[in-house]
């Protein structure tokens, strides 16, 4: 009975998945009900996770772990899809764009999260990944009557399935290597399988496919197209839910790396990635015109300040990623939500010169909308400072302090483009004045994001306490 009540928060998403197709073949009033049903199950599944936390278990078979960093995780991908279910209310109905399936796709994306982050065997990883990945696909094309909607959800598509091959033919080595899918196994003869070169080989296949994932330079080439052409809100959700789904894939497949048992022969590729990640996005970013292209750019950064903590093979470096991923997850929903808010039909708005004299009219949004900037630059007090502090002081105790610089000069580099934002909204007079309709429900998912960065920069060490504590 104890291993039900530890699954319960996959219950709750899977039970919520059957409630939400009821309501959508049978109820007309499906518009208005499903996005309520959607936000109360994320929440109560995130919230039972967190006090459920420390019932650590692995049930069916040993393929699936419960409490933990893993509920952790469950808490992250909850409270980020109920944030992005507030933003879509008015969103769908400003391009009208309702479509029941949107919800519902919502709902299973994050039960294939929840699979990856709780997975204990290889096919399960698989498993919530091509779960999560299916709806992604159709997430990022819904709104169909425009262009380039379509144009994303096909590129994503493409893209994703050619870096699934990979991922399933490092499974396939991984499994002809070492006779067994089960994690716990590969962890605990992980010295012994690294003498064989298939072995070594089908784990660096799965690593390239989750740096497709994770949106790592070189594998980034469809995120600036699938997060401008995809909707303002589900972009935030890509940048969000699915990238800390793939770290936790990551982090528990080499686990064994990670708890310093074995040497961490994968550090070159990892700091080669991490680096050209960094520099890239930063750089590039620079040179945006169109916020929701310069989100993405700043997404491939803050993927490469979180794979220094990979690079680092180091407790301190897991701890650091998994705080990372909880700041990030609220800071970039919260940016990409005033970014929705403020977007106008037919795609107005999303230039970053639009945002000027923004303070002036709308001084809640703009304030809000620097805590956000702050926090992706690294600024302190705020959550952002302390996700790079606590990866690169992993990097130095990994004896990786050239990765540690790199990592300080790229965020150096990236507070020019978030700054610049801030810089027009409070010292540049508007071009024309924005007019907002009513975002009564988007601009409470804000205002809970911005609670969110702030408490997680308040009370880091707690949190981080809490993450080592099932290292």
């Amino acid at each position: 009975m104890q291993d039900f009540y530890n699954i319960f928060p996959l219950v709750i998403i899977g039970g919520g998945i059957l409630i939400s197709l009821l309501i959508e073949m049978y109820s007309k009033r499906s518009e208005a009900i499903l996005p309520w049903v959607s936000i109360i199950i994320f929440l109560f599944s995130g919230l039972y996770a967190l006090t459920t936390v420390d019932y650590v278990s692995v049930v069916f078979q040993n393929m699936l772990a419960t409490g933990g960093n893993v509920n952790i995780f469950y808490f992250i991908f909850t409270f980020g899809a109920a944030i992005v279910s507030m933003l879509s209310v008015e969103y769908l109905r400003k391009y009208d764009a309702y479509f029941g399936e949107f919800y519902i796709l919502l709902q299973s994306s994050v039960l294939g999260m929840m699979f990856m982050a709780g997975a204990r065997d290889l096919f399960m990883i698989f498993l919530g990944l091509e779960l999560m990945s299916i709806c992604f696909y159709t997430l990022a094309g819904l709104n169909r009557k425009r262009l380039t909607a379509n144009e994303a959800s096909l590129k994503y598509f493409l893209l994703g399935a050619f870096a699934t091959g990979f991922i399933v033919y490092g499974i396939a080595l991984i499994y002809g290597s070492a006779g067994t899918t089960s994690l716990e196994i590969i962890s605990s003869r992980f010295t012994e399988l690294t003498e064989n070169i298939l072995f070594i080989g089908g784990m660096l296949l799965f690593l390239i496919g989750f740096s497709f994932k994770i949106a790592a330079f070189p594998f980034h080439m469809w995120v600036p197209d699938v997060y401008q052409g995809s909707g303002t809100t589900v972009a935030g959700l890509f940048s969000t839910g699915g990238k800390a789904a793939a770290f936790s894939a990551i982090i528990v497949t080499f686990f064994a790396v990670f708890n310093n048992s074995v040497e961490n022969i994968f550090t070159p590729y990892l700091s080669a990635i991490a680096v050209l990640s960094m520099l890239f996005g930063s750089i590039v970013a620079i040179a945006q015109e169109d916020i929701k292209r310069m989100l993405a750019y700043s997404s491939i950064a803050h993927t490469g300040y979180m794979t220094i903590g990979l690079a680092a093979g180091n407790y301190e470096g897991v701890a650091g990623i998994i705080f990372y991923l909880a700041a990030y997850t609220f800071m970039n929903l919260g940016a990409f939500g005033i970014v929705a808010i403020i977007e106008g039909r037919d795609e107005t708005n999303l230039s970053i010169n639009s945002y000027a004299g923004l303070a002036s009219h709308h001084p809640i949004l703009a304030a809000m909308l620097s805590v956000f900037m702050f926090s992706l630059a690294g600024i302190p007090p705020f959550a952002g400072f302390f996700g790079k502090y606590y990866v690169f002081i992993a990097a130095i105790k990994a004896d990786l302090i050239w990765l540690a610089v790199v990592g300080v000069v790229s965020s150096v580099i990236g507070v020019y483009f978030y700054l610049r934002i801030v810089v027009l909204m409070y010292f540049r007079d508007a071009e024309a004045e924005i007019s907002l309709s009513s975002h009564n429900t988007g601009l409470l998912a804000v205002i809970i994001s911005v609670l969110l960065v702030i408490v997680l920069g308040l009370a880091p060490g707690s949190i981080i306490d809490l993450i080592t504590s099932f290292l």
